[in-house]
């Protein structure tokens, strides 16, 4: 059977992936940045908007680097505003377990999904750096294996806000003056570890009973509680092989949480660069790379590796002759790209060889090691190689990430999806008007 490609729009700005100092860039802060991006994604019939969000600039060093855009507003204004000029796209955003208590984000969530008529979807991530805390009361840095202990306490707790209303609480009945089916509708109580709250929730059940829920974890607790809560993970692994492998596994998890293979989508993030051929388009790309790997942010990126302060180093020279720094206290305690490098000496030596090999400098192995476009061709092209993945279960469609904002979305609404329609595997319009509707996912009943 041949399966639908489910396709949605990140709006960059929180990685190296946006191209601020292209000739087509505009703004990250204005709102008008915000309408384009997503109502080119609902022209194409994507099935959600993607905001991501960062709780602290990315720094290093106590200074800021373009691995950032400064001045992101905050996600539920965004998403909030976005409802006003769309109809049917899908609203996300990333929200923070680590730094934010359940009862206010549930209570966000179900105004969004109030407003947008049930387009809601909620991103769960945990902190993950060291100095995010340093914005906020608590402060402090969380192990990664208390992070999920939180995550899952509050997506618990947050889950029994959203269901402490039922369906049909509201009777709102004039003629006898009885506006609540219940009296105790929207009562809740939560004791645990992490939560000690008791009250009244006040938003009644929003028209899909919860947010989608979103995740995007990879080590294996992450892959588990993604499997156990998720309705849609995404996921780095863009190759076939390494996205099969992924696909096999989180989906091979569902069944101990009694859930089926098709409670949860699969979305690899993805990047593209479009040309009229092929060459024209690997031509464009490599100019892209350049573009979103300065000098400094090289040296950054380097950085983490090494876990030394190489700001002397040219990025156009050579690697350092000195060895990572090995231990606990590194540059960027609890970064994701840190964690990546398990063996630092070894990586490192990695690293030499192949900037031997192909006589690179720092600037031009970190273009090389680091992320590269996962679709590079002409509009067939890479039409032909997403359905290919999609139909070989490497996942069930892709979350599009722009170099150009905001409207580097545009060339591939224009010119791929008519292509994915022609082959029967993207729909030509929507089906139905909630976020759930979009991605195939059963809205869940209330108690």
């Amino acid at each position: 059977m041949t399966k639908q490609i489910h396709l949605a729009a990140h709006f960059p700005g929180v990685n190296n992936t946006t191209v601020w100092s292209d000739p087509e860039a505009g703004s990250h802060i204005e709102f008008s940045s915000f309408v384009h991006l997503a109502q080119t994604a609902e022209r194409a019939k994507f099935d959600f908007f993607f905001l991501a969000e960062g709780l602290r600039l990315r720094e290093q060093g106590g200074k800021i680097y373009d691995l950032d855009v400064v001045g992101r507003p905050d996600t539920f204004t965004v998403l909030a505003a976005l409802a006003a000029v769309t109809e049917r796209l899908g609203l996300t955003g990333t929200i923070n377990s680590t730094f934010n208590e359940p009862y206010e984000v549930a209570r966000q969530f179900a105004s969004l999904d109030h407003l947008s008529a049930g387009r809601a979807g909620w991103n769960v991530v945990t902190s993950w750096d060291a100095f995010t805390g340093e914005n906020f009361r608590r402060g402090g840095f969380l192990p990664e294996d208390q992070r999920y202990v939180r995550a899952k306490r509050f997506l618990e707790t947050a889950g029994e806000l959203f269901d402490s209303w039922r369906d049909g609480d509201v009777l709102a009945d004039k003629a006898s003056g009885q506006f609540l089916a219940r009296p105790d509708a929207g009562a809740f109580e939560r004791h645990d570890e992490q939560f000690d709250i008791a009250g009244r929730f006040t938003v009644p059940r929003g028209p899909q009973g919860r947010p989608v829920i979103l995740q995007a974890g990879d080590s294996d607790e992450g892959r588990e509680f993604a499997a156990a809560t998720a309705e849609a993970i995404f996921t780095r692994h863009g190759t076939k092989e390494a996205g099969q492998q992924f696909y096999s596994d989180v989906k091979g998890r569902l069944a101990r949480y009694g859930r089926k293979h098709s409670d949860l989508v699969v979305l690899p993030a993805a990047t593209f660069v479009l040309g009229d051929t092929d060459a024209e388009a690997q031509e464009l790309a490599d100019v892209v790379r350049h573009q979103q790997v300065s000098g400094q942010t090289a040296i950054k990126f380097l950085e983490q590796l090494w876990n030394r302060d190489l700001s002397g180093y040219d990025p156009d020279g050579p690697l350092p002759e000195v060895d990572p720094l090995v231990g606990e206290n590194t540059i960027a305690r609890g970064r994701a790209s840190v964690r990546m490098y398990r063996d630092p000496l070894a990586t490192a030596k990695q690293w030499r060889e192949l900037a031997e090999a192909k006589n690179l400098s720092i600037r031009e192995l970190i273009i090389e090691v680091t992320g590269r476009q996962n679709f590079v061709g002409s509009p067939e092209t890479i039409a032909e190689a997403m359905n290919d993945l999609v139909q070989a279960d490497a996942c069930d469609g892709f979350i599009l990430v722009p170099h150009v904002t905001p409207g580097g979305l545009d060339p591939f609404a224009d010119k791929v999806v008519p292509l994915l329609q022609e082959r029967g595997v993207f729909r030509t319009d929507y089906e139905g008007t909630t976020l759930r509707d979009h991605l195939g996912i059963t809205t869940p009943t209330s108690l």
